[in-house]
């Protein structure tokens, strides 16, 4: 059989679909199985264990005639589909691909995903419910062994706190103000490491100019190398972002902070088994204070 898998999304979105991943690799193990997704995950997912084939996105506009008919080409020839996206995008992906065995909401699909509650669970709930109408009823704690072996960027302490200052870049309502995790890292009796994209930069300045001995390692990770380096955390503290959700599938202690603009419920990260981490909620970041991450943390 030939399976195309649909994922892209956010770095939170691919790994909440890790068990998925997983799951349809127990299904088809004899399967050619291709993963669809955009360009940053590609390196990553690559050197997972479950595809066989990875494929970029475009996402032409539905005026680009010349791309489309190449995605036209890359979504035919499989035996099924397992749209894990479920996008407005994706699901008009069902016309181009040409196969009614697809598992989606796509209308004339074979595996429809017809609960109209869909969108009110959460993404691991969602996308379990959508893969056990296609026949897979279970889905295990990913191997995510590969992910461990990864070599290390640089050394780091045998125990540390991780922090996650950072979010989506268009969501700043998500973020505890980066002093409080200054003032926590002062006050923590372990090291800490500062984790983050290069754009990042700044919140880890503003944290070690409060805890100068917290290692600075925003922008110079992969994905890959940040999986690993948050393996050996003692425990990892941070807003909802994708790298907490890294965290949590890799079984490290979390604590995750979530303002009002987002819902745990639906998309708090989860691990490996399926159980939640700490969450911490205040309707507004700017009034969660230190001392109440700290209890959290014990």
């Amino acid at each position: 059989m030939k399976i195309l898998v649909i994922r892209h999304g956010a770095l939170g979105d691919i790994v909440s679909s890790m068990p998925a991943f997983a799951a349809i690799r127990a299904q088809h193990r004899a399967a050619a199985i291709t993963l669809l997704t955009t360009a940053p995950f590609a390196p990553f997912l690559a050197a997972s264990p479950w595809f066989d084939r990875l494929m970029i996105d475009e996402k032409p506009a539905l005026w680009d005639i010349a791309r489309l008919i190449r995605l036209r080409r890359c979504l035919t020839g499989f035996d099924r589909v397992y749209d894990l996206q479920t996008s407005a995008r994706s699901t008009r992906y069902f016309r181009l691909a040409s196969t009614p065995n697809w598992s989606g909401i796509a209308r004339g699909a074979r595996f429809f995903h017809a609960n109209p509650e869909r969108d009110r669970m959460h993404t691991r709930e969602r996308i379990e419910e959508q893969l056990a109408i296609a026949g897979i009823a279970h889905l295990p704690a990913p191997d995510l062994s590969w992910l461990r072996a990864t070599p290390l960027p640089c050394a780091l302490p045998s125990s540390f706190a991780a922090l996650i200052p950072g979010a989506a870049p268009h969501r700043p309502e998500k973020r505890w103000p980066t002093a409080r995790f200054g003032t926590l890292a002062a006050q923590l009796r372990m090291p800490t490491v500062i984790f983050g994209t290069t754009a990042e930069r700044d919140l880890a300045a503003e944290i070690r100019r409060i805890a100068p001995a917290a290692i600075d390692l925003t922008g110079r990770t992969s994905i890959a190398e940040l999986a690993s380096c948050l393996a050996h955390a003692t425990i990892a503290i941070g807003n909802d972002t994708g790298p907490m959700h890294l965290a949590a599938a890799l079984d490290v202690p979390c604590v995750v902070l979530f303002s009002g603009a987002s819902d745990p419920a639906l998309t708090a990260p989860r691990m490996p088994d399926g159980n939640w981490p700490t969450i911490v909620r205040a309707r507004d970041l700017a009034d969660l204070a230190v001392a109440d991450v700290v209890a959290a943390m014990q």
